[in-house]
């Protein structure tokens, strides 16, 4: 097993004020900005895979990576249950056709790695289709990687208690209640059946050429800000110099009051 990643966090009792993650975040946020147009400057091919139990702030994450980043070159993969058709394809096949092309990012939220946990532990798939799936992968990620892809893959590893106050907060909070999932509840009950399958899927899948990297979110704060900054760190990119840019000046010719023409519109109510 290629992983022996420590965890080398700082004091998370010290809690970021918001002023403090909003300064840090957008400073993450230009770098990721200058990430983006080399990647998409030198053709770069990249795969980021998010994995983790229920609740463990994937979700959230993913946002702040993607909040001030260009959709068209990251793209966030976030795949439903399969459909009838895709239940008799190849497994990875639905997964491979949101692989990237030259110049973009592709953020998997949740992947072909179901299989390896939600879909064993629930009974979705047979327990030779779960075996196989666990001595395959590591061979189809090679080859990924030897096709030239940045393959790049995290487990946000959530605590017990952290968990059940954040499956508290979906039941009674409204603003939270669509995120509580059929899955959300019996994961709950199924903790170390859950458990074990990381287990499983790590001793098998955490090699050298993919390797996984585990992120404590338990603090969805300090998950988000190093997370993305081991994201940058992943993959080599230089800040490419920026073309002068002047703005137009607005041409006179043929001019018209062109706010008069929209009297007697539908306005939005300016409440």
């Amino acid at each position: 097993m290629a992983g022996k990643h420590k965890h080398n966090g700082s004091d998370d009792s010290q809690k970021l004020s918001g002023k403090q993650y909003e300064e840090k975040l957008r400073d993450l946020q230009a770098e990721l900005c200058h990430l983006q147009a080399w990647v998409k400057a030198k053709g770069l091919r990249v795969i980021v895979v998010f994995e983790g139990r229920d609740g463990a702030g994937k979700g959230g994450t993913i946002r702040a990576i993607t909040e001030r980043v260009s959709p068209r070159v990251f793209r966030v993969a976030a795949l439903p249950a399969p459909t009838e058709r895709e239940k008799t394809q190849m497994y990875l096949q639905r997964y491979m056709q949101h692989f990237p092309a030259a110049g973009e990012i592709v953020i998997f939220d949740r992947s072909w790695y179901n299989r390896a946990g939600v879909e064993h532990v629930m009974g979705f798939c047979s327990k030779e289709e779960h075996a196989q799936f666990l001595e395959v992968c590591p061979e189809v990620e090679k080859y990924i990687v030897d096709a030239g892809i940045i393959l790049i893959k995290y487990w946000l590893e959530v605590s017990n208690e952290e968990q059940e106050r954040r499956f508290k907060a979906r039941i009674e909070d409204p603003l939270r209640q669509w995120k509580l999932s059929p899955m959300d509840l019996p994961s709950r009950t199924r903790w170390y059946d859950y458990s074990r399958a990381r287990d499983a899927m790590l001793a098998t899948t955490d090699t050298e050429h993919a390797p996984w990297f585990i992120l404590h979110s338990d603090d969805k704060k300090r998950a988000r800000l190093n997370c993305i900054s081991h994201l940058l760190s992943q993959i080599p990119y230089k800040k490419l110099k920026q073309e002068k840019t002047d703005l137009p000046k607005r041409s006179k010719k043929n001019a018209y009051d062109d706010g008069a023409t929209l009297k007697g519109r539908h306005f939005v109510p300016e409440l």
